[in-house]
């Protein structure tokens, strides 16, 4: 069934454009608090967002339509996605919103839904709430005496906080750590310095002071060159940056280097593997991740199992199949002992316990594996299916011919923005480069006639 409404995260596009209008946000108010309206308690949901300046529209939005379906809502302000899920089992909620765009410019915002348990929702579930968005939803609406009530929730921050810092293992401390942190001008940019703060660190802190247009501008994870400038600045032992939404991180070593997801899912599979605690024979990763981490792990014995992108669907594989750790090369790491979805803030305490108990420097400690050469380019694209074309699909399969077993290929298009991704790696890094240029070379021509 084709989907008109959910990407791989969620709900999302540009604000006040379609779908991501107050009037398709009160919907899906409606339509999620029918869908689970179930039994005869009172029910809640809880809401929580970045700081981007449409997250005011749409919270106000979604708080009329589950109030409409007679949810009670609670609403936790500026929070990191991962607190959601948490607070979603915390609070006994039904259903737990985070509105946000993730790594995406301010321009964009989304709304990604979590079930009772934490966990974001299934194909199954998106696929009823798209069914019902497109009926005459009105007729669910609760009775007078059944809406909803709405109040802001104080203090839940410090839930988070608290749960976060619990994460770290009892034997290690963070004194003596200067940490760089870039907040992105986002959802953590309270949290996160508090809770490297209490656990002894000496903190700087950038990309803490949001406007409501300047998430992710210059700054987070997806942008980590003011990070690089201020550990060197101010002579940090590593660097930590998250995006908008805080669930996903990526790391700067002592010497500016950066440090991406696959790098940090060796660290913690490593380390969980010499304390006994990895499950699953290996971890779970995306279809993006590089060809190196597949070659490190099997030469410690364990396995690489790739999922589609998306990190929904690396918890589904990792639920199915009792792994505890995965991720995505971008810096989504899922470390299922702790929660139900990306921790940015999380999986970076677990690097930062390994790095303590070794007493090694970052750069030594995280760089587990030389990367296989890999090429990552997207191309744009307004509307039509440019990987349906004959032309573009020959292409493709001249490319993967031309690869054979000394690389991979990966093409498709983006769950979040209209755009065509490809991915080619292998140990050669010339030919990488044409066969990436060359189908780029063919999409973007395909595009253009159309």
């Amino acid at each position: 069934m084709t989907r008109r409404y959910f990407g791989t995260d969620g709900i999302r596009g540009q604000s006040n454009v379609f779908p991501m209008t107050p009037d398709l946000a009160m919907r899906v108010g409606i339509a999620v608090g029918t869908i689970f309206r179930r039994g005869n308690h009172r029910h809640r949901v809880v809401i929580g967002k970045d700081t981007r300046l449409s997250g005011y529209m749409l919270e106000n939005a979604l708080v009329a339509g589950f109030t409409a379906a007679g949810l009670d809502v609670f609403l936790l302000g500026p929070i990191p996605t991962p607190a959601v899920a948490m607070l979603t089992r915390s609070l006994r909620a039904d259903i737990g919103v985070m509105i946000s765009a993730s790594h995406n410019p301010f321009e964009d915002n989304g709304i990604k839904l979590f079930g009772p348990d934490g966990y974001k929702l299934s194909d199954e579930l998106e696929l009823e709430i798209e069914d019902l968005l497109d009926k005459d939803i009105y007729a669910q609406l609760a009775k007078p005496h059944e809406i909803g009530r709405a109040k802001r929730v104080d203090g839940d921050i410090y839930r988070y906080i608290e749960f976060v810092k619990r994460t770290l293992p009892r034997d290690v401390t963070l004194n003596g750590l200067r940490i760089a942190i870039d907040c992105a001008n986002g959802a953590a940019y309270k949290v996160a310095p508090t809770a490297l703060w209490e656990l002894g660190a000496d903190v700087v802190t950038i990309g803490n002071t949001p406007n409501g247009t300047n998430i992710n501008l210059d700054c987070g994870s997806t942008s980590p060159d003011a990070l690089r400038r201020k550990v060197h600045e101010v002579r940090a032992d590593i660097g930590i940056a998250l995006d908008g939404d805080a669930d996903r991180v990526i790391i700067v070593d002592e010497h500016g280097q950066i440090i991406d997801g696959d790098q940090l899912m060796a660290v913690i599979a490593e380390s969980w593997l010499d304390d006994e605690t990895l499950r699953g024979g290996g971890i779970v990763a995306t279809v993006m991740s590089n060809l190196g981490l597949e070659r490190f792990l099997k030469k410690k014995g364990l396995n690489l199992a790739r999922t589609k992108v998306g990190d929904r669907y690396v918890v589904e594989h990792m639920r199915n199949h009792n792994f505890n750790v995965g991720g995505e090369q971008s810096g989504h790491i899922v470390l299922s002992d702790f929660g139900t979805t990306g921790d940015g803030l999380v999986a970076a305490l677990q690097v930062l316990a390994r790095v303590k108990r070794l007493g090694q420097p970052v750069s030594e400690v995280c760089r587990r594996f030389e990367p296989v050469p890999q090429l990552l380019r997207n191309v744009r694209f307004s509307g039509g299916k440019p990987l349906e074309d004959i032309i573009v699909r020959q292409a493709i399969e001249s490319a993967e011919a031309e690869l054979g077993k000394k690389g991979r290929l990966v093409i498709r298009p983006s769950g979040t923005e209209p755009l065509i991704r490809v991915m080619a790696e292998g140990d050669d890094r010339a030919q990488i480069e044409r066969i990436v240029n060359d189908l780029i070379g063919v999409i973007s021509n395909v595009r253009s006639a159309a």
